[in-house]
Order: C-alpha cells, then sequence, then structure tokens
C-alpha cells in the first residue's frame, strides 16, 4: 500500500516529465505545506496527518473560489476550482450531502439527538466516523437539517 507522500512523489514525477508546470507547482506546495507540518510539530507526520493537510489546503481553495465568486472574478474563481480539482485527486472521495445524512441519521439515534440543542452530541460522533470523507460544513449542514426536521 502505497503512503500519501509516495503517491505525491509518483504525481510529480508524472507532471514533471508531461512538463505539467501547474501540476508540478500544486504538488510541490502541497508538499512543502506536509513538511511545514513537520518542522513545526518535530515529528515525522503519519499518513491520516497528511490528510488533514490536504483536507486544508482544499478548504483554502473553496473559500477563494467563493470570495472570487462573490467579486465577480471568474478569472480567478476557475484557477482555484482547477487547482482544488487536482488537490481533491489525492483525498479520499468525498460522500455526498445525502450519504453524510444517511450516517448522520445513526448517530443521532444512537446518541439520543432530538433537537440542534444536541448538535453538539451529533458532530462529535459523526465527525469521527465520517473522518476524510466529508468536510465539517457538509456535515453540519446534514444534522441542522436532520435535527430541524
Amino acid at each position: 500500500m502505497s503512503t500519501v507522500r509516495d503517491t505525491l512523489n509518483a504525481a510529480l514525477k508524472e507532471a514533471m516529465v508531461a512538463k505539467d508546470n501547474a501540476r508540478r507547482d500544486l504538488i510541490r506546495l502541497i508538499q512543502s505545506a506536509i513538511k511545514q507540518v513537520e518542522i513545526d510539530t518535530r515529528k515525522e507526520v503519519t499518513d491520516d496527518e497528511a490528510l488533514v493537510v490536504i483536507q486544508k489546503e482544499a478548504k483554502k481553495r473553496r473559500e477563494a473560489i467563493e470570495e472570487a465568486d462573490k467579486a465577480n472574478r471568474a478569472d480567478i474563481a476557475d484557477a482555484e476550482r482547477a487547482e482544488l480539482a487536482l488537490i481533491e485527486s489525492f483525498l479520499p472521495r468525498q460522500l455526498s450531502l445525502d450519504e453524510v445524512k444517511a450516517v448522520a441519521a445513526e448517530i443521532i439515534a444512537e446518541v439520543g439527538a432530538t433537537s440542534t440543542k444536541d448538535t453538539g452530541k451529533v458532530m462529535g460522533p459523526l465527525m469521527a466516523r465520517l473522518k476524510g470523507q466529508a468536510d465539517g460544513k457538509t456535515v453540519g449542514q446534514a444534522v441542522r437539517e436532520l435535527l430541524n426536521a
């Protein structure tokens, strides 16, 4: 089984051979973000921790897309979307809202949540179960919709 780093290194080599400078630069940016975490924590990053770093990079792109759309800057939004698509190729498949709702319904039944006041009880176990498969915004939306229903 290859590690996240092995996957990134292989993708970097492919991008360099194909002379795909944008892809090469983005992969190097991800690798440097992972390296920075290692420097900050003074220990080697595990695969799970590397995935968290990649997810943070994806989140930055999503926020940049949102801001660019608000500012009517389609050129910036398109560039960020292209980067986001590449970053997401290194992440596990993200669950849809409906898939998240199905898992959230199980957790709600397990903890006995009945209203939006119980959101905190649901979010902890749900985020742990969906680690790497869904972002917090989607999970929060699913929980709110189910508890408000």
